[in-house]
């Protein structure tokens, strides 16, 4: 008994590689590439890096203590279902040697083979997303640019389930706390009804649901998405309520394909983006794996679209209405009208203007880059002389006469 307790299962060694390197920043130069550890667990993580420190102490060839702490995640999360997973494996590892994580007899085996795989996949990607930190000082390459009043954002890398929070501060975007997520049974690149499947590309989060009138299957929580939004419906896309939600009373996490499409996290942690995000103010980018930047890269990136946009806004300055017209895709639309339906819109809005400069508060754009490159911009447009002004969103995309508006609406 006592020569069998001081031996870790087998695949705990290959979790400490992993777990080590992104949870306790053993070498100095991971250290010096990695946020810091607040920055990494976030503040509401607390559950799933104590989990971590039990594969830590197991893969150290300390059984015992792991087991203490295994018990003591179980008694304070009973429904937390990979705690259990592992809690079993240690009691389990006192008395025979384990081959793999939820080494079970193989009558029990088979009858949970489903659920024992997808426990694994969990846990490989809890893991997995603390080895392999986004590096110091880079953002998601979507976000160009964000105005000043956008508090927060989101970034959700689907291929490795976990969402990233970011704080917009004065010294550019700042990344707080990261989490795990579940998303599509059936993957992402949703574009239809009932696919199953999580939408990819750059949405706002439109509302805070009352958890009164929610059923328990949405957990603590629910912010809707405002999928489809004006790309996917160019496109053709079919289907709603993607939502931000937590999990029901008795299930701590889901696995990481396990819904119809919603993104889903556990209860603490969907309370921790409620408490800070901004309703219609912070967006939500879903990539199937983002691609990191340094923002000086991001700057070199968005010339050629501050250009196109900047000269949009001269060519209204300037009253030029063929002109402006110009910056308009053929088959522009605007919640159902057509360009030469919304042209007298643009009239209108260059009789007002007058000649006056034109400026462009709180100005944001997000880059989304799949088939085509496209641009989605907020901004309050104020003549000058004035306080307030309309507020827009646009949707840009680039073509062969570089960047073109094919939506313009008030927000």
């Amino acid at each position: 008994m006592d020569k069998l307790a001081k031996r870790a299962p087998p695949w705990a060694a290959l979790l400490l590689v992993v777990a080590c390197i992104g949870a306790t920043g053993a070498h100095a130069r991971d250290a010096e590439k990695s946020p810091p550890q607040n920055a990494v667990q976030g503040e509401t993580a607390s559950s799933e890096k104590r989990l971590l420190e039990v594969y830590q102490l197991m893969a150290q060839g300390e059984p015992r203590r792991a087991l203490d702490l295994a018990e003591k995640l179980v008694n304070d999360l009973p429904h937390f279902q990979l705690a259990q997973l592992v809690y079993g494996d240690l009691l389990a590892a006192r008395t025979r040697t384990l081959k793999s994580m939820g080494d079970v007899p193989p009558v029990s085996g088979n009858a949970g083979a489903a659920a024992l795989a997808e426990l694994r996949d969990e846990s490989q990607r809890r893991v997995m997303a603390l080895k392999e930190r986004p590096p110091q000082g880079t953002v998601p390459s979507q976000f160009l640019k964000l105005s000043a009043q956008t508090r927060t954002a989101i970034a959700i890398d689907a291929g490795r389930s976990r969402l990233y929070l970011f704080t917009n501060t004065p010294a550019g975007l700042q990344l707080t706390a990261d989490y795990y997520v579940s998303v599509g049974k059936a993957g992402t690149i949703k574009s239809q009804e009932g696919d199953q499947r999580t939408p990819l590309g750059v949405y706002y989060i439109t509302s805070n649901l009352d958890t009164k009138v929610l059923n328990d299957f949405y957990g603590a929580g629910a912010m809707p998405l405002n999928y489809p939004n004006i790309l996917d419906i160019k496109r053709g896309k079919s289907g709603g309520g993607i939502w931000l939600h937590g999990t029901p009373p008795q299930q701590f996490a889901r696995a990481p394909r396990s819904t119809d499409g919603c993104l889903v996290l556990s209860n603490p942690d969907i309370l921790a983006l409620i408490r800070r995000v901004s309703v219609g103010a912070t967006p939500v980018v879903v990539s199937s794996q983002l691609v990191w930047q340094a923002p000086t890269q991001l700057q070199a990136q968005a010339r050629p679209f501050e250009s196109a946009l900047n000269a949009w806004r001269q060519a209204k300055e300037a009253g030029d209405l063929n002109k402006v017209l110009g910056f308009y895709t053929p088959d522009f639309a605007s919640y159902g009208k057509s360009l030469e339906q919304y042209t007298p819109q643009i009239r209108s809005e260059l009789k007002q203007t007058k000649g006056h400069t034109i400026e462009l508060k709180d100005l944001s754009y997000l880059q989304w880059s799949d088939s085509a490159e496209t641009m989605v911009t907020t901004f309050g447009e104020v003549v000058q002389g004035r306080r307030t002004g309309i507020h827009k969103r646009q949707y840009w995309v680039r073509t062969a006469k570089d960047w073109q508006i094919f939506f313009e609406g008030v927000i």
